[in-house]
């Protein structure tokens, strides 16, 4: 049984401890967007304190897997807790580790991937979600203009790293011929690309 009521705490706490979670706007489309494609297998790359693998959960089928990875140990067990909790441990399973070394070793298919995790590791996520996506998936990847900085003249040192490989991501997204990209000022920015 769904408990709305714990993703609503899950929600609040996280917003309080500071724990970046997806935006009310960013969700709303993605729900859409889970409502049209109706998958059977997600994989989302940052799992965090489990609040987005939760509203997945909430927008699929109750047939519908949702595999997770998150590199720190406490949150995933916080994520552990809390997906319990709401009540749909028997759909998400999340991986412990980083998803670098753990993307080269999963052989599933997937109908979406959901990249939100270090933003300088987006290029590499790419990769490993088209590799990973059936054809006719999706990959949806959030923050893509970061605070507006991506589409922006943005140089200062702290964030340049990772604003330099969002760039690359996009960039290799919108032109790579496999890929059919749009990018949505939803949010901090959500790239929904095609896998042709």
């Amino acid at each position: 049984m769904f408990n709305d009521k714990v993703l609503e705490e899950v929600k609040k706490k996280a917003l309080e401890d500071h724990i970046p979670i997806i935006m009310d706007d960013t969700l709303e489309k993605i729900k859409e967007i889970l409502e049209e494609e109706k998958p059977k297998r997600i994989l989302e790359i940052g799992t965090a304190v489990g609040y987005s693998a939760s509203q997945f959960a909430k927008f699929t089928d109750d047939d519908c897997i949702i595999d997770t990875i998150e590199i720190d140990e406490e949150r995933a067990k916080e994520a552990q807790n809390n997906i319990k909790e709401i009540g749909v441990e028997d759909r998400i399973n999340i991986m412990v580790g980083n998803a670098v070394d753990i993307l080269p070793n999963l052989d599933n298919v997937y109908d979406i991937v959901f990249i939100d995790a270090a933003k300088g590791k987006y290029p590499i996520f790419l990769e490993y979600g088209i590799k990973l996506t059936r054809k006719g998936g999706l990959i949806l990847a959030d923050n893509i203009l970061y605070k507006g900085y991506v589409m922006s003249d943005y140089n200062k040192h702290k964030q340049r790293t990772a604003v330099r490989h969002l760039r690359e991501f996009i960039k290799e997204a919108t032109e790579n011929e496999k890929l059919e990209t749009e990018i949505l000022e939803v949010g901090d920015g959500l790239s929904i690309t095609r896998v042709n």
